[in-house]
């Protein structure tokens, strides 16, 4: 092949992106291409700045390899059809994705007569490559935990000797940053995300006894470059399974495939209750709802962490867990609510995993104890005991 393009969607990488690997293996010239989409635009102004902040890390990386980035906006298969004619590209390596509107993206890209690869790298294991018998993907997480770490994972891919990008391309100007709602966020890009990797290395093995600890901050708050794939999730369990007592991390990591392979095999994961017979009857209390969002419960923990959300487009996990549960299952308000608006703050906030987690506290989800509650006192005492987080972020 002469001329390939790469469309950078949700792996904004140079690090193990099989896709970019493989069409500079392939082709004579490649062309990557990133297009900001005014579809997904407009939804958190926080993940619209760090998106913006990563696309742009990612094209000071390909001109430091003496390449660029292609940079257009609009309809990303229109935008890509486009630039395949202005360069004579047959062929476009494109990382496979789960969400409804993904797949249908790919199915456009299919249909437009140009040779169309999808590539792995969002996971570490495939969506849909572990199957139980006698169903299509698995509901409950311990049995697909067991099979994940049976699999045989796909070996990461090098750096890329060079990215031959073809001579008098446009390459376009990036479009200005957004602002942001909040002010404490961390910046996108791989570049920061790797260096955030390599801090946290040394300190996994302290995971699994500071990983609750919520004054403490012991969690990797790798999870935003993760979700826009500044960081190959593979590459992350590989580092740390070289590591002593990176078991309970790597688990992390297998939940975050573990919702990718449910959303795979349910899209409507954001929308429809996930679990058979699940009984919803919310309650429609717009003052509770807003007290729960501004952070006014009353409930310290709770309303700690609504703060942190607002403050850091980050929540810490076991805030989220008390959060969560406190509107659902205290104030009666329905699940798609919380979603919604943990949505619009948080940096790593996906399909997959902001709709899976949250379902699994409602009991309309994965959760084998639907019921489960977290009481905020209790979750206080045993996570939080001297107040500092509740204080923190008061």
């Amino acid at each position: 092949m002469r001329t390939a393009i790469v469309l950078f969607t949700r792996d904004l990488r140079l690090h193990d992106n099989p896709a970019l690997s493989a069409a500079c293996g392939a082709a004579e010239r490649v062309v990557p291409l990133f297009v900001f989409d005014p579809a997904l635009a407009g939804r958190s102004s926080n993940r619209d700045r760090f998106l913006h902040q990563s696309v742009a890390d990612l094209r000071g990386l390909l001109r430091a390899r003496d390449s660029d980035l292609v940079v257009r906006t609009g309809d990303p298969v229109a935008s890509t059809v486009e630039l395949a004619r202005e360069v004579g590209a047959e062929g476009v390596a494109v990382a496979a994705d789960v969400s409804h509107y993904a797949r249908r993206r790919e199915r456009r890209l299919g249909a437009s007569g140009l040779d169309v690869r999808l590539f792995p790298g969002l996971t570490i294991v495939e969506p849909g490559a572990l199957r139980p018998g006698g169903g299509d993907h698995y509901r409950v997480f311990s049995p697909y935990h067991r099979s994940w770490i049976a699999a045989k994972w796909r070996d990461p891919v090098g750096l890329p000797k060079k990215v031959p990008l073809p001579s008098g391309v446009q390459v376009g100007r990036l479009p200005a940053q957004p602002d942001g709602e909040s002010p404490d966020t961390v910046p996108g890009g791989e570049s920061a995300a790797r260096e955030r990797l390599r801090g946290w290395l040394g300190n996994v093995e302290t995971y699994e006894d500071g990983h609750n600890d919520l004054a403490g901050d012991r969690t990797s708050r790798l999870s935003p470059y993760l979700r826009f794939g500044c960081l190959s999730p593979l590459e992350v369990a590989h580092a740390a399974l070289g590591r002593p007592a990176a078991d309970p991390f790597v688990r992390q990591l297998c939940w975050r495939d573990f919702y990718y392979q449910v959303a795979y095999a349910f899209p409507q994961i954001s929308s429809r209750a996930y679990r058979r017979g699940a009984t919803e009857s919310w309650t429609d209390d717009p003052a509770a709802f807003e007290r729960w969002t501004s952070g006014s419960t009353g409930v310290p923990i709770v309303d700690a962490g609504m703060h942190q959300l607002r403050r850091e487009g980050w929540m810490h996990n076991r805030a989220r867990l008390v959060t969560a549960s406190y509107l659902t299952k205290d104030l009666g308000v329905d699940w798609r609510r919380g979603l919604a608006w943990f949505y619009r703050w948080l940096l790593d906030g996906d399909v997959p995993n902001n709709s899976g987690n949250w379902q699994w506290v409602a009991g309309t989800g994965n959760d084998t104890r639907p019921y489960r509650r977290f009481n905020p006192e209790r979750q206080r005492e045993r996570y939080d005991p001297d107040s500092s987080y509740v204080e923190r972020y008061a």
